[in-house]
């Protein structure tokens, strides 16, 4: 989906400075509080609400799309005294990350609506790929969770047959979140509700490493 650019952009996120993290010199190491990550965080919608419900968590929220990052990085600054201390946004994109995040340093990773690539010839452009896999498996500590939600059964489908080549298989899966026990403790995406309001199911999973 094409995105309209944003008027302003680059001074609005300037303005956001104060939760948006530089590349570090050297890759983000684990420390004493949980470390979460959402890989394409979109308009922030689920990276406020998570990093609200879990003030015990840093939460990184990542966007590649600098004019899809603004709205993100607006919308937690709005929350004014009710941002969470540990919420941080970053533009990256996901072949990167060793680049940001230490090996063992991460203890969860969300990946949310994540684009399907339908094309068979973009396979390893999807996020569940077995490539992207073994980087966030290498980025979990031990114990850590990878999530996933998606309204595509394809990418679904995709995702499982990925985890098993690597060796991975889900603590639990879903193919009707909100009608199943997992839903409990769920944050909605802008996408989700969307998805809700016109009764699709939504898939989801979990991994323990």
């Amino acid at each position: 989906m094409r995105v309209r650019k944003k008027k302003h952009g680059a001074e609005r996120l300037a303005a956001c400075a104060e939760i948006l993290c530089e590349r570090p010199t050297e890759p983000i190491p684990g420390g004493e509080r949980p470390l979460w990550l959402e890989i394409g965080c979109g308009k922030g919608g689920f990276a406020c609400g998570m990093a609200a419900a879990h003030p015990e968590v840093s939460f990184y929220a990542m966007e590649k799309v600098s004019d899809v990052l603004v709205l993100a990085a607006e919308r937690a600054m709005a929350m004014g005294d009710e941002r969470p201390a540990g919420l941080r946004f970053l533009r990256a994109d996901a072949k990167d990350l060793p680049e940001w995040f230490a090996p063992g340093s991460l203890s969860g990773i969300f990946l949310n609506f994540s684009d399907p690539w339908p094309k068979a010839g973009h396979a390893k452009r999807r996020l569940t790929h077995r490539t992207f896999l073994s980087s966030y498996f290498a980025l979990l500590a031990d114990g850590g969770f990878l999530a996933l939600k998606t309204d595509n059964e394809s990418l679904f489908a995709f995702t499982l047959e990925e985890l098993a080549a690597v060796g991975r298989l889900p603590l639990w899966q879903t193919d009707d979140l909100h009608a199943s026990r997992y839903a409990e403790g769920n944050i909605l995406t802008e996408y989700e509700k969307n998805f809700i309001a016109q009764g699709m199911p939504i898939h989801a999973l979990r991994v323990i490493k």
